[in-house]
Formats: structure tokens, C-alpha cells, sequence
């Protein structure tokens, strides 16, 4: 089984914490998103890994720490990892065929900007599964339309009048990509594009046309990183299952308290300092930051960061930043907020 994982574009919803950080590396529970996916998408798989192909953007964006971070992440899994590069933002079918010597066999395609808590067996009849998740306004999402069998007949771009509430989160397997692979070079040959961009619905389009099944693989949990707060709403989520499977240390042993509490779920990284101060529920700290006479909830707080004074609930704050509740001289820059 291979996982292929397009992780090109910077995630502009995510500013300004995805301008110094693909939106993909930004930790959740203390992990980069695009870690505990496919890490989650393996175990769900319960099969081994043979390979992990990844592709990124431009190498001054996505740089050798990158590469390196992504290849242990595959090692990790007893997996190969490649590395290709997206030259260009032309869309999700053009980022699966810039892959293209790594789309052959068995393969899960997963979009790094997601999360997922599942637990179920791929349909041996299915040439292809897509995932989906049940939601209450599916004229927001791309759904699909399921005919008598359970069988996927026609993915449909949020349909004014109700089709399914079934929507499409951006993980797929094949049985055998190539096929995909096959229709997604016709759509890049005949130039079919939508939006300006080459789309892998194209390429699923012409697979259902030649009679290809596809079924739907549920989720439990669909969690989205597209912004700030639906982020930080995530960390919440993955906290409270990162604890109720009990499989995870989220204290580090070098966790320093003086006169300070955790209320459970948190992550709090390696040599993290916390004074006078009380974390959680549902906060994640990485590691070096020292928080003092803060009560912070609900929150999410990179590396070797300095907060002081603060009360703070559904923040998201970077790596280096210097936060002070009492402060009176400002530096900040481009698309940041304080509310």
C-alpha cells in the first residue's frame, strides 16, 4: 500500500501562522498535521506501508528541514519516502501527477490540511473508496450521489437542491492508482481544466464513466485545519482522544511547574516553564515556551515563545513570539489580529 500526500500550497486561510510555516507543519497535540494524518491513515489501513510519496511546492518554501522532517515521518512507518515538487499551483489532479512515478498498486490520496478518527475495512469489491463524513448543510461541501447499491455514481460541487449528505473530506483509495493515473493524464492532455486548474474529480469522473466502483468509507471524526479557529477547535478534539487512548505522553518529563496547573487534555512540550500560571483544558504548548502569570484555555502555542499576563482562550500563537497582557509598545506585522 502507498499513501501519496499533496501538501504544495501554503494555506493562505491560516495567516499569519502559515507565512513562515507550510499550513501542512503546523503542529496540532503536538504533532505536524500532516504527521498524525497519514500516521492515523495507517493505522486505519492495517496493512504495511510500502511507500509515502509527498508532494511539495517551491524548495524556498518547502526546504531541506522539510524533507527531512517528511522522510523520517515514512521511516517512522517502515516505509520509502519520495519527494516530488508541484511547479506550479495547477490544481489537486495536476499535484497527484506530479507524482506520477509513485501512482501504481494499491494507494490512499490524502490532502494534508485535513484530520480523521476512523476505524473500518476497505470494501474488496470497490475499485476505489472515497471517504466522506455525514454533515447537517451539505449545499457547503462537494457530496456524493449513491444509487440503490451503496455504489458512488456522480460527485457533485455543493448542490443547490439535495443530493446526499455524504461529503467528500479529501482522502481516497484505489485499488490500483494507475487507473487514475491513466485518466488524470488524458484531463492534462485535452486540457480540461475547472477553475483554471486540472481537478482529480475529472480523472474520478472518467473512471465512473468506464464502469470503475466506487463506494464510500465513513469517518468518525472529520476535523479541518483551514483557519485559526476551526484549528484550535481541532487541538480540542485530538487532546481528548490523544487521552482517551491513553497511547501518547502529552506531559514532557521536563515539563518545569512553579505554583502552576494542568488541566487536562494538554500537550506541553519538552523544557516548557509555566509560573503562577494555570493551562487547559484543551491547550497545546511546544517545546521552550514559558508561560507566567497567564491563565490560558482552549489554545494552541508554538515554540520557544514568551507569554506573560495574559487570559486567553481560543488563541493561536507562533513560534518566537513575545506576548505580554500588559503590554504598551507594539511590533507586529503583516496579517495578524488581536481581538
Amino acid at each position: 500500500m502507498k499513501i501519496i500526500v499533496p501538501m504544495a500550497g501554503r494555506g493562505s486561510r491560516l495567516r499569519p501562522h502559515s507565512l513562515t510555516v507550510p499550513k501542512p507543519l503546523i503542529p496540532v497535540a503536538g504533532q505536524p498535521i500532516v504527521h498524525r494524518l497519514v500516521k492515523d491513515i495507517a493505522k486505519v489501513l492495517k496493512q504495511p506501508i510500502e511507500e509515502v510519496a509527498f508532494v511539495l511546492g517551491d524548495p524556498a518554501w518547502f526546504g531541506d528541514d522539510v524533507v527531512e522532517s517528511l522522510t523520517q515521518l515514512a521511516q517512522d512507518l517502515g516505509a520509502k519516502a519520495s519527494i516530488y515538487r508541484q511547479d506550479k499551483p495547477l490544481g489537486t489532479g495536476h499535484a497527484i501527477m506530479s507524482a506520477k512515478p509513485s501512482l501504481s498498486g494499491p494507494a490512499v490520496i490524502a490532502y494534508a490540511d485535513t484530520l480523521i478518527r476512523a476505524e473500518f475495512d476497505l470494501d474488496p469489491t470497490a475499485d476505489s473508496v472515497i471517504w466522506t463524513k455525514q454533515v447537517e448543510n451539505p449545499e457547503a461541501y462537494g457530496v456524493v450521489k449513491l444509487n440503490d447499491k451503496e455504489e458512488i455514481v456522480e460527485l457533485v460541487e455543493k448542490p443547490e437542491t439535495f443530493v446526499s449528505d455524504q461529503a467528500v473530506i479529501g482522502i481516497y483509495y484505489f485499488k490500483d492508482v494507475a487507473v487514475l493515473k491513466n485518466k488524470l493524464q488524458e484531463v492534462l492532455d485535452e486540457n480540461v481544466m475547472n477553475g483554471g486548474e486540472y481537478q482529480i474529480n475529472d480523472g474520478i469522473k472518467r473512471m465512473m464513466a468506464d464502469g470503475k466502483i466506487f463506494k464510500t468509507g465513513t469517518v468518525d471524526e472529520w476535523m479541518d485545519c483551514g483557519n485559526k479557529a476551526i484549528t484550535v477547535e481541532t487541538n480540542g478534539k485530538m487532546l481528548d482522544f490523544l487521552k482517551a487512548d491513553g497511547e501518547e505522553q502529552l506531559v514532557a518529563n521536563s515539563v518545569t511547574l512553579e505554583n502552576a496547573k494542568i488541566i487536562e487534555p494538554c500537550f506541553v512540550g519538552e523544557n516548557v516553564v509555566l509560573k503562577n500560571t494555570t493551562v487547559g483544558p484543551h491547550v497545546s504548548i511546544g517545546n521552550g515556551t514559558i508561560i507566567e502569570d497567564s491563565t490560558v484555555k482552549n489554545s494552541l502555542i508554538q515554540t520557544n515563545t514568551s507569554i506573560k499576563n495574559a487570559n486567553l482562550d481560543n488563541a493561536m500563537i507562533g513560534n518566537n513570539v513575545k506576548f505580554n497582557g500588559k503590554f504598551t509598545s507594539i511590533s507586529i506585522g503583516d496579517y495578524s489580529v488581536l481581538e
